[in-house]
């Protein structure tokens, strides 16, 4: 790389950050991408590559009939790099998008290191570079970035905790005590409910994509007891334990009732077990893990339980009774700030405008979200470099409604709060044939959606240079 000068610096090397460094850069500005892996290892990253999924592998649905699966057609229209690269990283999942992660990060990282309008700085951030910056460190965000936090946008009280659920080997999943099996083949209607966050969903996918491990109703009984006097890691003693409600530790969940885990991420609905015929009385649902169907990871089962206490509950399951685990679940603090209080309409901070957010620390949750926050930071800043008025998505599109959410005024003791995407976002449908037709309300929101979102993509696509 010829140059010596960034035009922008992007701190921090996950989904809103490398979408955001390629969106810059695609728009012909020379981009320095600071990540401090290697250098320095937070406890949730376990690689140096960039896009290292930390939580699930999964993005969610990709039917366009859900939030997640609309936002995802949204951002392909985009360009998104994140999304194209999970497309062709995908492992089965269903109707679902869900990725094997090292391929994925790998392939992301690739991506950039080979633009050339992208440099890779591999280091910690010791000072707050120059120029424009967009601040996309996750929630884990240290060092100057984390005073800035600290002592300007309230962090230290703007948190919740979020939980990785466990790996388990394909090979030591005791199959004579488990089925492949499909919740339904296709969930009819548009809407139909579908579990919004990534360690949330509940597997409606096609046949054989998923292993469902069932439990009768003594042994789900055990299990719940266990899970509810099994030795936790607690957050500090100046800490609340406030967690996202969508991606709940099981333990939280067990907490609320002895039905709650097999109303959620155990419910054995449309599970039919060949052997018996029959539901199960609950079931722990495995997605898979990578492409090649060596490893799963338990649908719904982030925790913050001990490792041993992981290992000997879970063990319960009849189907895990002599698992291998790859990976035990674990929690982690998710940092974000009072987003339409302390940023501006470009996702800047008001008392330094020349420093914007993207991603997580916006207070959204969830990959997709936090890659669309980071395209989005980016085509601001790109329209203002460039001398144009800045062009954010139409509040009728799922990144629209995202923009509004984190930048739209709150008046009154409005608590903000973190969202995945969801259609409760987006305007109401005011003009449709059958006004008292839910379905015909969605359709509409759903269509609307789309020709707005394909006519705001083709006007930013318009602006990319040749690298």
């Amino acid at each position: 790389m010829t140059w010596r000068e960034a035009d922008v610096t992007v701190v921090g090397g996950g989904m809103a950050g490398c979408e955001a460094a390629w969106q810059l850069a695609e728009r012909g500005l020379r981009v320095a991408l600071v990540e401090q892996k290697p250098a320095a290892m937070s406890p949730a990253h376990q690689t140096p590559l960039l896009g290292e999924l930390v939580c699930s592998n999964s993005l969610r649905s990709n039917e366009l009939d859900t939030p997640a699966g609309l936002l995802k057609h949204e951002l392909r229209l985009a360009g998104s790099m994140v999304i194209a690269q999970a497309d062709r990283n995908r492992v089965p999942a269903g109707q679902a998008l869900a990725v094997e992660r090292f391929g994925f990060g790998r392939a992301i990282t690739v991506a950039l290191a080979l633009h050339p309008n992208v440099r890779i700085e591999r280091r910690p951030l010791e000072e707050l570079p120059a120029g424009p910056v967009i601040v996309a460190t996750g929630p884990l965000t240290g060092g100057p970035l984390g005073a800035v936090i600290r002592k300007q946008l309230g962090g230290d009280r703007m948190y919740f905790y979020d939980a990785i659920a466990p790996i388990v080997a394909a090979e030591s999943v005791d199959m004579d005590h488990a089925f492949r099996s499909s919740r339904w083949q296709h969930e009819s209607g548009v809407g139909a409910s579908r579990a919004s966050g990534e360690g949330g969903d509940t597997g409606e996918a096609s046949a054989g994509d998923y292993v469902n491990c069932p439990l009768d109703k003594e042994t789900y009984l055990a299990f719940v007891d266990a899970v509810m006097n099994g030795r936790k890691v607690m957050p500090h003693e100046f800490e609340e334990p406030k967690y996202f409600e969508s991606c709940l530790p099981i333990e939280v969940m067990a907490e609320r009732g002895k039905d709650t885990l097999r109303y959620g991420p155990m419910r054995p609905v449309g599970l039919t077990d060949p052997r018996t015929g029959r539901w199960p009385y609950a079931v722990v649902q495995l997605r898979p893990e990578n492409q090649y169907l060596t490893a799963y990871n338990l649908v719904g089962f982030q925790t913050r339980l001990a490792y041993p206490e992981q290992q000997r509950i879970f063990a319960m399951v009849p189907a895990l009774a002599k698992a291998e685990w790859l990976r035990f679940g674990s929690i982690h603090r998710n940092t974000y700030v009072d987003a339409p209080r302390v940023l501006g309409p470009s996702f800047e901070l008001r008392t330094e405008p020349r420093l914007r957010l993207a991603g997580l620390l916006t207070g959204v949750e969830g990959y997709i979200e936090s890659c669309a926050m980071g395209l989005v930071s980016a085509w601001l800043l790109a329209d203002e470099l460039a001398g144009r008025a800045p062009a954010p998505p139409p509040p009728t599109t799922m990144m629209g409604a995202l923009y509004q959410h984190v930048t739209a005024p709150r008046a009154g003791n409005y608590k903000y709060a973190p969202t995945n995407v969801n259609f409760g976002l987006l305007p109401p449908a005011t003009i449709v044939t059958h006004p008292k037709d839910k379905q015909g309300r969605r359709r509409f929101q759903i269509e609307r959606a789309k020709s707005d979102a394909a006519a705001w993509a083709a006007a930013g696509l318009r602006h990319r240079r040749a690298a």
